[in-house]
């Protein structure tokens, strides 16, 4: 029970709670969310917290950094802690340009191709789903789509159903995710041979005629390189941020530089660079060896003050699942390699939601230099 001569005060507690730092985010309690109500009876502390950024992984370890965070304060017996969150739009520099019932638009790159950049993008999806957010997934790699195949769903055509721009395309739904791609309207024996005004325009109808559901974030798996759809995309589409993949090889990471660089150049923010094929770690005796070089990705994220968002190794089950049809984070929740998809995820995700605080959009423009 609480001392009678000290009180226990609301405002000692939530003061706490919101300078508690979340040192895997970079960011304390307060930045990232607020405290929606505290009460104090008989030595019970009562809260409510609400993240601006899915959290369901972090529930148990935040709950119990309150609990070491106020227990010594005089007649704290114990507490009981609800935390929510609520995702909110980012920034946006033209409203008009915004795409209906979508929050967040997240793109993930590649400076080259063969990078895993679809296979990240598509784990990355399922891992924000996991830790609680309604997540969808557009497939901008007009000429090679694999968003369809990945999720085992590249049989499937999507429904026409009628929206505000006409007829409009249904998004597939699959392992919990909505996705739309060239891939569906077309069949694996046609080739898309065309120019890249013509790919820049299907991706924009793609973008125009979707009919999304309620959506925290759209992931947008873009091509390799730095042409005529990432311009279009970065000219008629409200990046929110972006996240870079590449391996640690030298080539790879002069390719990335150059991703980072245009999205620079368009005033879309870089959250941070994910590292693939780190380590590879050998099936028989266990080694581990950094066969394509070491600390790549930390050196361009630190080159460019941005983060390491996380590192993934060269495993033959993630290219086994998405082959598959049924990629990691969905196949097996519980693994490793899982819960490194959803560390990044959860690093993304936070990102963004510092970004909702900013209080002037980035407007988008490009140069020829």
């Amino acid at each position: 029970m609480s001392d009678a001569a000290n009180p226990i005060l609301p405002s000692q507690i939530e003061s706490r709670v919101l300078s508690l730092p979340l040192p895997e985010l970079n960011a304390t309690v307060g930045e990232l969310g607020q405290v929606e109500s505290v009460s104090v009876t008989d030595g019970k502390v009562e809260l409510v917290i609400l993240l601006g950024f899915p959290a369901q992984g972090l529930l148990q370890s935040l709950s119990e950094s309150i609990w070491e965070a106020i227990k010594d304060l005089p007649g704290v017996e114990r507490v009981a802690v609800d935390i929510g969150w609520k995702v909110q739009p980012g920034p946006v520099a033209d409203p008009g340009a915004a795409i209906p019932h979508v929050k967040n638009i997240l793109a993930v790159a590649s400076g080259k191709g063969g990078v895993g950049k679809s296979t990240t993008a598509i784990n990355l999806a399922l891992a924000l789903r996991a830790e609680g957010a309604v997540v969808g997934i557009l497939d901008a790699d007009i000429y090679g789509p694999s968003i369809p195949a990945m999720l085992g769903v590249g049989n499937q055509r999507p429904a026409l159903e009628k929206g505000p721009q006409g007829q409009m395309l249904v998004p597939i739904e699959a392992h919990g995710i909505y996705s739309i791609s060239m891939g569906y309207l077309v069949t694996e024996q046609t080739p898309m041979v065309w120019r890249g005004p013509m790919a820049s325009g299907a991706l924009q109808q793609l973008l125009a005629q979707t009919l999304w559901p309620d959506l925290d974030y759209l992931i947008i798996d873009m091509p390799p390189g730095t042409g005529d759809i990432q311009l279009t995309l970065s000219q008629k589409v409200p990046v929110t941020g972006s996240v870079v993949v590449t391996t640690p090889q030298d080539i790879a990471l002069l390719d990335a530089q150059k991703g980072i660089e245009m999205f620079r150049k368009v005033h879309v923010p870089v959250l941070g660079v994910i590292e693939n094929m780190a380590t590879h770690i050998c099936s028989n005796c266990g080694h581990e060896e950094h066969i394509f070089g070491e600390g790549g990705g930390q050196r361009i994220a630190s080159d460019y003050q941005t983060q390491l968002l996380g590192a993934l190794p060269l495993n033959l089950s993630i290219r086994q699942q998405a082959d598959g049809g049924c990629p990691t984070v969905a196949a097996d929740p519980e693994s490793e390699l899982s819960m490194i998809y959803r560390g990044i995820a959860t690093r993304v995700a936070a990102e963004l939601a510092k970004s909702v605080g900013q209080t002037s959009a980035p407007i988008i423009e490009t140069t020829d230099d």
